[in-house]
């Protein structure tokens, strides 16, 4: 059995109690990575005793079982997991983001451990007139009727180009997100953002607010992914207006960057 895939397997232990399971886990992640108690003590400074009672009851405070995670040279994170079907816990998840749970299995909620802000990159649905204008380098704001303002600084936004093109042409680092009633959002950024006052006001019409997208360092892709690979490669599905890039397809985007379709 691989290393890896034995550290995987020992988090995976038993049924009972909370507690129960989180002193067997640790206990087998001990030994999955080849510790003894004494070796585990002496990295914690602290009597082999110490350690057999955290893993015989595992109901230690959580800044005690960060220092037991650390000492096994990993890291601790708590996550609190949404199903993407579970509709108390979109709406409420909306309240905290603005966002809705599109297309993805799950939503991932950091709890503790995790310094960096609630953040995914996404896939934004923009028609042509519009993305050739951001790859061009004239437009730097994207409107927003929605959008999670948790999706912040450093995200990247990979562009979809609509029919008829029908295709990721290229991507984007959004510097920030602005929440602004609709008179301050077209003063402030009805020119960046490349869009006639009648179209503006079309497009947010039923809204007092909406929401800008500053972007930069775009980069177009030299090979466009269209929506037939999309569809056979990662099961990809166009947004109406945005979706979290689920992992597999984020994976590719950064591993074979703008050679993807070759």
């Amino acid at each position: 059995m691989q290393p890896d895939r034995k550290i995987v397997e020992a988090v995976r232990i038993g049924d009972g109690d909370a507690g129960r399971v989180v002193g067997l886990s640790l206990k087998a992640l001990r030994q999955a990575v080849g510790l003894t108690q004494l070796q585990m003590a002496e990295r914690l400074s602290v009597g082999q005793a110490a350690i057999s009672k955290i893993e015989q009851r595992g109901d230690v405070q959580i800044s005690s079982l960060q220092r037991y995670v650390e000492a096994l040279g990993a890291r601790l994170r708590i996550d609190a997991a949404f199903p993407s079907d579970i509709g108390f816990a979109a709406e409420a998840l909306q309240q905290i983001t603005g966002a809705r749970i599109d297309n993805d299995d799950q939503y991932l909620l950091p709890i503790f451990g995790d310094d960096r802000p609630l953040r995914r990159d996404v896939i934004l649905s923009i028609k042509p007139a519009y993305s050739d204008k951001i790859l061009e380098g004239v437009k730097t704001v994207e409107l927003r009727r929605r959008f999670p303002l948790s999706v912040g600084q450093g995200a990247t936004a990979y562009i979809y180009s609509t029919s008829p093109v029908r295709a990721l042409v290229g991507a984007a680092e959004i510097t920030d997100v602005e929440r602004l009633p609709l008179a301050t959002l077209w003063r402030r950024h009805g020119k960046s953002a490349s869009i006639r006052k009648l179209d503006f006001d079309a497009y947010f019409g039923g809204l007092s607010e909406g929401y800008a997208l500053n972007i930069s360092n775009v980069r177009r892709f030299s090979h466009p992914l269209n929506l037939i690979e999309l569809k056979e490669r990662f099961g990809f599905k166009a947004p109406q207006s945005f979706l979290y890039a689920k992992p597999n397809l984020q994976m590719a985007l950064q591993n074979e960057h703008t050679n993807i379709s070759n």
